[in-house]
């Protein structure tokens, strides 16, 4: 079936004095004509996306588009208007519209039609002949010419021709973008293309990722690495962020990248330059889930168990912090199951009573037992976000349905944190290796949203019942025990190796297997959890308050930026952000980081032999009211810090007879 008609075009017509009137005329000629099962469906959709931005362009241009369950196959509807209609645009109303209706589970191939008409939309000689074209046929015919793959593969006039290297000059920058809209059909692309144009013109090289239905190349690690700025010309989020973590960024809406790509190619080249120019902010350690071609096994899996891993961080965040707060208003009893009861006292206020029936304990019993309940609630999802995301990094979005399920069960069976990592693994393979099969093209657009869901869910769920579970169970069930029973000098060790683990790499890898093993072990009613988890919250902080002392006490062992960065890690450091000492550690591995091992082995140690106890699994001193023994955690705290400091004072000294160049040059006014 052919993606436009004569009979879906309407020439120089007055369709009414706002864009609700041209949507309803062409909505009404698909239903018209069969492209459309219901117009006021196909209507209420389009003006859905529009509420969302608005799709007026430069140059009186038009292109209202939605997906909807009312449309069987992409369908493209045009109107010239006479008068033009306001759509939006910067620069005044529309004379051309284009209605761009697409199925709910629309496939590739129909995206990458529909994009193609968008893209030529930035042609101005595309255009003109919109305008001049005498009769329906005649638009139709141009239509399909930039939509119809054998044209675009003969002639390709839709995406313009890059300049041969060879005639131009060496570029000044080297940028890459991001482009996404909400549906991904016609903004996606035309801002991709106008940013291209703009970067020709400025004889920039640029290298653009689409984030689009049609689907896209990931940019490449060597591409990202080598870019001066990065552009994200976005309405959604972008997908990967964390990949450009560090680099300059020009963020807007994707419009503006259609409507003033020559500024932000400028901004971006400028922002290249600027020290100060905003940086794009995450945490580099989470991976990417597309473009690993070359990379090994063991890194793959390692970046697989961090995307869970960072993706479950949030949840035990908040979720502990709620319970901790709940202790905070409604006091610890607030945890105990009444006699007769399987509830725990919070759960049964939070059910049973409200501000009007207030519980004996009042007003701060009432709200602890409902932030208690809450924090239970998102506690809850610690395990089923942890193999969801496992199984997002394997699959991309068609493992999160089955990664999620497997994390549930997981739970129901007693498999813990150890059955979740299993379960995600499983339920991302299963997904990938379902992904792969060979299907028809019109069976491909249920693939990712039922097809590979179903599939993954069923493999991983029998999986888990019928084999799995109690192996899991059994495991996660010893470990308890197996912590529960050290005492001594078995406690103490457990405690210095979880402080080495959170001073090893500072947020990265192994910081992050120690805070996940005691964030999910973490059970207010088992003690061994709670010095767990007070150990590696305590020796998390050593790091950056390590050096916040350190360059204190000896600035002139550190470069102005570090002693800069040394204020900011006090704040860090109390906050429990082992993060603030990364700077350090960058700069100076081999010294830095075996101190700070130092330091974190003692607080352990201290935490564990002087039975400190956390209910909360992040906050650092700010969750003072969850420490049990918070005079001896305080001092645990401060032991380590002082001992890397010196260590990392004597690192950096030893060999040194002069200062680095920079502080010497600040010092020497004083100094004559």
């Amino acid at each position: 079936m052919p993606i436009i008609t004569s009979e879906l075009v309407a020439l120089d017509v007055d369709a009414g004095p706002d864009k609700q009137n041209v949507i309803e005329l062409l909505a009404a000629r698909m239903a018209e004509t069969g492209r459309a099962t219901n117009g006021d469906g196909l209507v209420e959709a389009a003006l859905a996306r529009e509420s969302q931005s608005a799709t007026g362009l430069p140059g009186g241009i038009a292109i209202p588009h939605c997906r909807s369950p009312h449309v069987d196959e992409p369908t493209i509807g045009f109107a010239r208007l006479a008068p033009a209609v306001p759509f939006g645009a910067p620069d005044g109303p529309a004379d051309l519209a284009f209605l761009i209706a697409a199925p709910e589970s629309g496939g590739a191939e129909h995206m990458k039609l529909l994009s193609s008409l968008a893209r030529a939309l930035v042609r101005k000689d595309f255009v003109e002949q919109l305008r001049a074209a005498g009769t329906a046929d005649e638009v139709v015919a141009l239509v399909e010419g930039v939509v119809s793959p054998v044209p675009a593969a003969t002639a390709a006039p839709a995406t313009p021709a890059p300049a041969a290297p060879a005639a131009e000059p060496a570029p000044k920058a080297s940028i890459i973008a991001i482009t996404a809209c909400p549906t991904g059909i016609a903004h996606t692309y035309m801002a991709a293309d106008a940013l291209k144009l703009a970067a020709d013109r400025a004889g920039v090289h640029f290298t653009v990722e689409t984030q689009g239905s049609s689907g896209s190349t990931p940019l490449s690690a060597e591409t990202i690495a080598a870019a001066d700025a990065v552009i994200f010309a976005t309405d959604v989020g972008v997908k990967d962020k964390q990949r450009f973590v560090g680099k300059p960024v020009i963020a807007s809406g994707v419009k503006r990248a259609i409507n003033e790509p020559d500024t932000m190619i400028a901004e971006a080249v400028a922002a290249a330059k600027d020290p100060q120019a905003a940086r794009v902010q995450g945490d580099a350690a989470a991976p990417a889930t597309e473009n690993r071609g070359g990379l090994g096994w063991g890194t793959r899996l390692r970046q697989i168990l961090l995307t869970g891993v960072s993706y479950m961080i949030p949840f035990v965040a908040a979720g502990g912090l709620l319970i901790a707060l709940g202790f905070l208003f409604g006091g610890y009893e607030i945890a105990n199951k009444p006699a007769g009861q399987s509830d725990s006292l919070a759960h049964i206020i939070a059910t049973t009573n409200s501000l009007t029936n207030l519980p004996a304990g009042g007003l701060m019993q009432y709200l602890g037992a409902v932030l208690f309940t809450l924090g239970g609630l998102a506690f809850g999802f610690l395990v089923p976000a942890l193999a969801g995301y496992i199984s997002f990094a394997i699959a991309d979005r068609p493992g999160i349905a089955p990664g999620f399920t497997a994390g549930a069960v997981a739970v129901t069976v007693g498999g813990g944190f150890i059955g979740g990592i299993v379960g995600g693994l499983i339920a991302g393979f299963a997904a990938l290796w379902i992904a792969s099969f060979k299907v028809p093209q019109w069976f491909r657009g249920l693939m990712p949203v039922v097809v590979i869901p179903l599939g993954a869910s069923l493999i991983v769920g029998l999986s888990m019942f019928l084999l799995l579970g109690r192996p899991l169970a059994a495991v996660t069930s010893g470990l308890t025990h197996w912590l529960g029973s050290m005492s001594g000098s078995s406690l103490i060790l457990l405690g210095v190796i979880l402080g080495l683990m959170m001073c090893f790499d500072l947020g990265g890898p192994v910081n992050k297997a120690a805070y996940s093993f005691a964030a999910a072990g973490l059970n207010i009613t088992d003690v061994a959890s709670l010095r767990i988890m007070a150990a590696v919250m305590a020796a998390g902080m050593v790091p950056p308050l390590a050096m916040a002392l350190a360059s204190a006490v000896r600035p002139r062992l550190f470069t102005e930026p570090e002693r800069e960065n040394g204020r900011a890690a006090w704040l860090l450091g109390a906050c429990f952000i082992s993060e603030g000492a990364i700077p350090f550690a960058a700069a100076d591995p081999l010294r830095v980081i075996p101190s700070m091992m130092f330091g974190g082995a003692v607080t352990g140690a201290m935490v564990m032999a002087f039975d400190v106890t956390s209910k909360a699994p992040h906050g650092g001193i700010f969750v003072f009211f969850a420490i049990g023994n918070l005079i001896w955690f305080v001092v645990a705290v401060l032991v380590g810090a002082v001992c890397s400091a010196v260590a990392v004072i004597a690192a950096k000294s030893a060999g040194r007879s002069l200062p680095p160049v920079d502080t010497t040059a600040a010092l020497q006014p004083a100094a004559s």
